[in-house]
């Protein structure tokens, strides 16, 4: 599929992301469960998967036939940045043919002393077809990041840099219907979405599509948010 396809496939829908990393009780160090639940997103009506790592990228990609966007994180000395932060990774990516390609497109400080506007050029100069997804937490870098060229912007980090983590629990509705109103490419509504209604609240706001992963994929997290609410 070209981009124009696979942003009409996801118009109006839910995105699942699959993910589980070393410390959460998802993980096995053989994998087999994050193709699982990818394939019970599938059959339930999602219309793509977020996944993290080459390999269950891979695995996914058995199993079904749906966009991946695919992440990798990886952590730096001397950087905040932890999602897809270097070419290492974007090479590693690439090499899985996952159909999008998400990355920390915030404005703080990268470790190298580039900036994000030169890692995104230095990509698209190496892989010019590459569909870019900006995971980024407020106006400023959704704008940045639609004018350097990403070809869908995500509101993933909001709440979760210094800057904007006053904004609570809540997702971050104001924000996606900002960017509706400043920038012409896909707007993904992720981060805190935790209730259907939420996510239709994100659609009517401008979402192009919505990207859920702790609500669904994440027992812990389900679990304690249940937990809370009866106490």
């Amino acid at each position: 599929m070209n981009k124009e396809q696979i942003f009409d496939q996801i118009k109006d829908g839910l995105i699942v992301s699959c993910q589980a990393l070393e410390d959460e009780e998802l993980y096995r160090e053989n994998g087999g469960i994050m193709p699982s639940m990818a394939l019970a997103a599938k059959r339930a009506g999602a219309v793509g998967i977020r996944a993290q790592g080459v390999r269950d990228i891979i695995d996914i990609k058995k199993e079904l036939d749906l966009p991946i966007i695919g992440i990798i994180k990886k952590s730096y000395e001397g950087m905040e940045q932890y999602i897809t932060a270097t070419m290492k990774e974007i090479d590693e990516l690439v090499a899985t043919n996952c159909e999008i390609i998400a990355l920390d497109c915030t404005l703080r400080p990268r470790f190298d002393g580039s900036t994000i506007n030169d890692f995104v050029k230095e990509i698209k100069e190496k892989y010019p077809k590459i569909i870019l997804m900006a995971d980024i937490s407020n106006l400023e870098e959704g704008i940045n990041a639609a004018n350097i060229g990403v070809d869908m912007v995500g509101t993933t980090l909001s709440g979760y840099t210094p800057y904007t983590k006053s904004l609570g629990d809540e997702p971050d509705l104001e924000l996606v219907k900002n960017l509706f109103e400043n920038i012409n490419i896909p707007i993904i509504a992720e981060g805190k979405i935790h209730y259907p209604d939420q996510a239709k609240k994100a659609l009517q706001a401008g979402a192009h599509s919505i990207v859920v992963g702790g609500a669904i994929t994440r027992p812990r997290e389900i679990t304690s948010r249940f937990v809370e609410g009866i106490k």
